[in-house]
């Protein structure tokens, strides 16, 4: 079968289409028959190289989310799984690619009327975007701001703010237009990257999916006992003394959290996965796709990743 995987670290010209053997289920498995594949940030940081110290090396397939119809079953998987449509994590990675086995605890049925397309643009996004808010914990009533907001991780936040009752949810992004798109999905202020515009002074909850050099100054936006919490670091990693800017405004009693779906039970994730697709099934939730492209298109998908230009999801079809 096709696969996409990092030859080399670096520019998305690192990535090639390599055949690789089909994988066989083992027990506790599902073989799916892939249809989508979601390419998320996190897929371009490690193909960049600066994940390589957590383990990642040259030779990783990216991708984390698939979607597509089960094909077969291991040993001890109910085969009445064979034939349905599904949503699968991953893992760490090994979702470019056409078929893909993974622990039947990592599916979760996909609802009537949810493409694939949508599924994988919701996935991951979505729950990160769940956890995070409860992480803050944010609550109805308060002030939100999501930096970074036209990725699928971000317009995941924003529409979960807003449906759960926030005072205001401002959000950075890059353009006037990709403001009016993020308000037509409850965003109440648009600003700037660097976080200027006409919106609140302060807020009570930040989720930042951005990090790198500029994060501190986002601390400032904080209300007396606000919360951040970082959830990328599609700019980089943050000032190493950034922690300072807390103390220098310690009688504010900020918090700061950092939030991995990895550390969540899978048993919570699916729970959410499963309420988030029904959601979205009904209309309720409104994925984001910005681009179908096949799976050799891959380093295209990273270019247009990198360069910014991205609204939503990719989504590579094999």
């Amino acid at each position: 079968m096709r696969a996409v995987e990092i030859r080399a670290f670096g520019g998305p010209e690192g990535l090639a289409v390599v055949d690789r053997p089909e994988p066989v289920p083992v027990a506790g498995e599902v073989l799916i028959d892939v249809e989508a594949i979601g390419v998320g940030g996190v897929d371009t940081v490690i193909r960049s190289g600066a994940l390589a110290g957590f383990g990642f090396q040259e030779g990783h397939v990216p991708g984390n989310e698939v979607a597509g119809t089960v094909a077969s079953v291991g040993d001890g998987v109910d085969p009445v799984w064979v034939g349905q449509r599904v949503w699968a994590f991953t893992g760490e990675g090994g979702g470019y690619v056409e078929r893909t086995a993974v622990p039947v605890e990592r599916i979760v049925a996909l609802p009537e009327g949810l493409a694939a397309t949508d599924a994988v643009a919701l996935g991951t996004s979505g729950v990160v975007a769940h956890f995070a808010l409860a992480r803050a914990p944010f609550a109805a009533g308060e002030s939100v701001l999501v930096r970074g907001a036209a990725g699928s991780i971000g317009i995941m936040a924003v529409q979960l703010a807003a449906a759960g009752g926030a005072s205001a949810v401002a959000v950075t992004t890059s353009s006037a237009e990709r403001g009016e798109r993020l308000r037509a999905l409850g965003a109440t202020h648009v600003l700037d990257r660097s976080g200027d515009g006409d919106g609140p002074a302060a807020y009570d909850v930040v989720i930042d999916v951005v990090s790198g050099v500029d994060m501190p100054s986002f601390l400032d936006r904080l209300e007396p006992n606000g919360r951040m919490v970082a959830v990328g670091v599609v700019a980089g990693m943050p000032p190493a003394d950034f922690g300072a800017k807390f103390i220098a405004a310690f009688r504010k009693s900020l918090s700061f959290a950092t939030l991995s779906a990895d550390t969540v039970p899978r048993p919570d994730q699916r729970a959410v996965e499963a309420a988030q697709f029904a959601a979205a099934a009904r209309g309720e939730l409104r994925p984001v796709v910005h681009e179908l492209l096949p799976l050799e298109k891959a380093v295209l998908a990273h270019r247009k990743m990198d360069d910014g230009e991205v609204f939503g999801r990719i989504v590579l079809t094999p």
